[in-house]
Formats: structure tokens, C-alpha cells, sequence
């Protein structure tokens, strides 16, 4: 079971704790880059307790691994560390966050087909790019790419990260 979860203590929720789950396809590049600048930012901001934070991805391909190498070596150019391992999204996900902000058209899909499939589900299912100042809606996948591709990432979570966390605290 998730850590993020299984400690989860249902008084600071009660007492006003907000969660979000950042969402990609495999839960090695985009969604762990996301999730790492968002408890950075809660971290420089002294507002970790406030904040339930964590990252998945639609399917099970990768669980069990560490982020993409190229993400991790962006993350770490930009002072940033994670020892996230990859998790594919689980029912009690939609019970369970406020918030799952995706990267692109087809992880929304996803997540909302599996979320018509969860009783009573709290999750309010964006995309993170949504809150990009800079209107770019979709955050692309730089598996395939360079490491400027990753960079581009960075760059983009940040801004939305960054928008997103000013619209909820």
C-alpha cells in the first residue's frame, strides 16, 4: 500500500489537509517530476503539513521503478530530489485525493473511465496544464525525446505547480 496513504491521519484531513495525486501514463517522467516541484514548493513554503502529495500512472507497466533517469538528473539540476517509485492509480486514489491533475487528453480519459467505475469519488480530475499562465493545456511525454524535452517539462510543472498551489491555498 501506498505510504502516502497508509499514514494518512484523518484528523489533519478533517482539519483542513488537501491532497493531490499527479497523474501520467507509466509514473516515471512527467507525473514524479510534477509531484517533486509540488513538495518542493509546499516544503519552501512551510506548508508541508497542509499538503497530502503523491503521483501515479495509468497502467502498471512500470510500478516498483524509479523515475526516468533523465527526469531525475533534470530534477537535481534544479535542486530537487524524489525517491518516488512508480504506482499505477488505484480505486481508493479516487476516494482518497482532492485533486488528480493529469498531463495530457488521454490520461484525462482514462481517469475519468476509471472513475465512473468508483462509487461516490471525491477526486476533482484535471489537467495540470489547465493552470499553465502560459495556456500550453498539454504537457508531452519526453520519454522519447532529449533531455531539453525534460527540461520543457520542468519548466512547464513548475509553472502549473506553482498557479495551481495559488488557487488552493
Amino acid at each position: 500500500m501506498n505510504d502516502a496513504i497508509s499514514q494518512q491521519d484523518p484528523v489533519k484531513m478533517a482539519g483542513g489537509q488537501q491532497s493531490v495525486l499527479f497523474v501520467c501514463l507509466g509514473n516515471i517522467c512527467r507525473s514524479p517530476i510534477a509531484e517533486a516541484i509540488f513538495r518542493k514548493l509546499v516544503t519552501d513554503r512551510g506548508i508541508t503539513s497542509k499538503w497530502m502529495v503523491d503521483s501515479a500512472g495509468v497502467i502498471d507497466f512500470n510500478v516498483g521503478n524509479s523515475p526516468d533517469s533523465r527526469a531525475l538528473s533534470c530534477l537535481r539540476q534544479h535542486d530537487t530530489e524524489t525517491a518516488h517509485k512508480a504506482r499505477q492509480v488505484a480505486k481508493n486514489d479516487f476516494l482518497t485525493f482532492d485533486y488528480m491533475l493529469c498531463m495530457d487528453e488521454s490520461n484525462l480519459r482514462d481517469l475519468k473511465k476509471m472513475a465512473a467505475k468508483v462509487q461516490n469519488f471525491k477526486s476533482e480530475i484535471k489537467l495540470l496544464g489547465s493552470f499553465d499562465p502560459q495556456n500550453h493545456l498539454i504537457i508531452q511525454d519526453p520519454y522519447y525525446g532529449t533531455e531539453a524535452d525534460f527540461e520543457e517539462v520542468y519548466e512547464q510543472c513548475l509553472r502549473c505547480c506553482t498557479a495551481f498551489l495559488e488557487t488552493t491555498t
